[in-house]
C-alpha cells in the first residue's frame, strides 16, 4: 500500500513535497570526522635516533689512547709496575722493597723457636714509611706474594717471629713520618718462584704491586 502525500493546507507553498508515490527522504547521515594520525611513534623514533647519534659521537672520546691499539693497555699496565728499590704508595704508607731471599728450609737461630718450611721460605725485605698525619697500623699479614703461575701466598707469622730481625714481626702502629724495617716471610712450594708482591696499608686497601723478577 503506497503512502498518500499529505494534502496542502490553504496558502501553504508546495516546497519539498515529494512527487506522488515517493516517500519523504530521510536526512543523510553526517560524515564521520577524519581520523587523526598518531604522531607518537615518530616522536619515539626521533628520540631514539638522537640518543644513538649522541652515543656514537661521544663514545670514542673516553677511551684511553693506550688501550686503542692492540696490547696498548697491557703495555701501559706493565710499565707502571715498580721493581726493587723503587718507592710505591698505598694508602698512608710508602713501601720500598729492598731484597728477596728464597730457598730457605728453616728460619730462626733458637732451636726451640725455629720454624721449618712446608716447602721453602721466601723472605721479602722492605722499608715502610707512614706518609700520613696520624698513626697507622701495619701488619705483615696484609701483604700478598704471587708466583710465576699467578698463585697467591699469605705470610707465615710464626716464621716471622722465629726469624726476628724485623721491626714489626706481627702488628704495630707506625707514627707519622717514621720508617720501619720489615721482613715478611712466605712459605712456598720448592719449585715456585716469587714473581711479585702486593703491598697494602690495610687488609682492604687497593694495594701496590712490585715485581720481584
Amino acid at each position: 500500500m503506497s503512502q498518500q502525500p499529505f494534502p496542502l493546507q490553504p496558502g501553504q507553498p508546495d516546497q519539498g513535497r515529494p512527487a506522488p508515490g515517493q516517500l519523504y527522504p530521510y536526512p543523510a547521515p553526517p560524515t564521520p570526522p577524519a581520523k587523526k594520525k598518531r604522531k607518537w611513534p615518530w616522536i619515539v623514533l626521533a628520540v631514539i635516533a638522537f640518543i644513538v647519534i649522541v652515543s656514537v659521537a661521544t663514545g670514542g672520546g673516553n677511551k684511553d689512547d693506550a688501550g686503542s691499539a692492540p696490547g696498548g693497555s697491557a703495555a701501559a699496565t706493565a710499565a707502571k709496575v715498580a721493581g726493587l728499590n723503587t718507592a710505591v704508595r698505598d694508602g698512608k704508607f710508602e713501601f720500598v722493597v729492598t731484597g728477596v731471599e728464597a730457598g730457605l728450609a728453616e728460619v730462626g737461630d733458637n732451636p726451640y723457636l725455629a720454624k721449618k718450611a712446608q716447602g721453602q721460605f721466601v723472605v721479602v725485605s722492605m722499608t715502610v714509611k707512614n706518609i700520613g698525619t696520624k698513626p697507622q697500623s701495619f701488619s705483615p699479614s696484609s701483604q700478598k706474594l704471587k708466583d710465576a703461575q699467578g698463585r697467591t701466598f699469605e705470610s707465615d707469622s710464626m716464621a716471622q717471629i722465629a726469624l726476628g730481625d724485623s721491626d714489626v714481626p706481627v702488628w704495630d702502629n707506625i707514627n707519622p713520618g717514621n720508617t720501619v724495617q720489615v721482613k715478611v716471610v712466605f712459605d712456598m712450594p720448592k719449585d715456585a718462584s716469587a714473581a711479585s708482591i702486593e703491598l697494602h696499608d690495610s687488609m682492604f686497601s687497593g694495594g701496590a704491586k712490585v715485581a720481584l723478577m
